[in-house]
């Protein structure tokens, strides 16, 4: 699961700002939720001043990005040594945490976010991320003749959350415990064809 507690960062006053202001951003976020999330209060929180977090992030939502996707990345990728089991803690995981607060903000702020650099900076930042340490799954998966080497590790990770964000940012219905088991035998299912599920 998402360790929910960010740590400060080392480096120098332009760090610790951006520490400050993040650490703030998670505790107004875990306290009030998106929608009472205001940029003053945030400055206040962090002890800098409000014109600080917009000359460095330009906007409230460019700002959330920024602290969402940080919380985001700290998402673990299970090592059990068998796909299936992998895949199903990862989907849980990635359930249990867009269930929680932070989740939820991070969602809506990724959904809400516009056009502008920044933000397109930060959604990029937060996809390859996420897609550089979730495919090390499918690949030691190939390495170890689970899954075929015809096998695209992108295309599994995308249908792998896709169902589960659907859920929480489209339908806005809840993740039964049993569905992200349902989800990857389907899509095992799909990959592997005739060579039958990984055992």
């Amino acid at each position: 699961m998402v360790d929910a507690e960010v740590k400060r960062r080392p480096g120098g006053r332009s760090a610790r700002v951006r520490a400050a202001v993040l650490d703030a951003t998670f505790a107004l976020l875990s306290t009030r939720g998106l929608e009472g999330l205001r940029v003053a209060e945030v400055a206040e929180r962090a002890e800098v001043h409000e014109t600080s977090i917009y000359r460095r992030w330009g906007s409230r939502e460019n700002l959330l990005l920024d602290a969402l996707i940080e919380v985001s990345e700290q998402l673990l990728v299970p090592d059990t040594g068998r796909v299936r089991d992998d895949l199903i803690a990862y989907a849980r995981d990635l359930a249990a945490f867009l269930a929680t607060p932070l989740g939820h903000a991070l969602e809506h702020a990724l959904a809400a976010a516009g056009d502008d650099p920044d933000a397109r900076r930060a959604r990029e930042r937060y996809w390859v991320s996420r897609y550089e340490r979730s495919r090390q799954m499918v690949t030691r998966a190939i390495e170890r003749g689970e899954l075929p080497d015809t096998v695209d590790p992108r295309l599994v990770i995308e249908m792998l959350v896709s169902p589960v964000h659907f859920r929480v940012v489209m339908t806005r219905e809840p993740i039964e415990p049993e569905m992200p088991a349902r989800i990857v035998d389907a899509l095992l299912a799909g990959v592997v064809g005739s060579s039958g599920t990984p055992t």
